[in-house]
């Protein structure tokens, strides 16, 4: 498989040479998830950190009533783990299951300290990934506590249009933690202004 996307992605955000792109390159693994299979199910060790190149996925929880809530959704140029899980190769308290028919490419939690002692400089491009991370989740926090529940939903198609014409009413509602009949009567609405 062409790696070129996981390059162009790379080099946004560090500058690295041909040879270290190819070394970087070298550690990730494709892996092809059809619609509706799990990456990751809840209890398993997340051993990967994946970038996707075709798909989609959601992260979520199980709450005691069986009702899934998602934390994120992993698009197209998105990365998907689970970090606690990763991180101290522990059990994991998420699910991560496709949406669509998904390629990725993954690296394992060994390899990616394989490739921090190689090239030092990679521990920086994920440092920038993760400050990235940190900053989204934190806007995502206040628009939570700051935002009703239709600005939050504006907000969101506003934001990933793309990924928003590819999901059900039930996963947005679920990402949102509104109802998907809230959903629907906001979606219709907004039909009806167009018109």
């Amino acid at each position: 498989m062409d790696k070129k996307a996981l390059t162009r992605y790379i080099n946004h955000l560090v500058t690295f040479s041909p040879e270290e792109l190819e070394t970087i390159n070298s550690y990730f693994h494709v892996k092809t998830i059809p619609k509706g299979e799990y990456l990751l199910r809840s209890g398993q060790i997340c051993r990967f950190e994946g970038y996707v190149v075709e798909g989609c996925l959601k992260v979520y929880t199980t709450n005691s009533k069986g009702e899934e809530k998602i934390l994120y959704f992993a698009g197209k140029d998105w990365w998907v783990m689970e970090i606690d899980s990763f991180l101290h190769q522990t059990a994991s308290e998420l699910s991560i299951r496709a949406l669509k028919n998904s390629t990725l490419l993954t690296i394992s939690w060994t390899d990616k300290e394989r490739l921090y002692a190689q090239i030092p400089k990679v521990e920086r491009l994920f440092r920038i990934m993760s400050q990235k991370a940190i900053a989204a989740w934190q806007r995502r926090l206040i628009r939570n506590h700051t935002m009703t529940a239709e600005e939050r939903y504006l907000h969101f198609i506003d934001t990933y249009p793309t990924l928003s014409e590819q999901l059900t009413n039930k996963h947005i509602a679920s990402y949102l933690g509104i109802t998907q009949e809230f959903v629907s009567v906001i979606r219709k609405r907004r039909q009806l202004e167009k018109t």
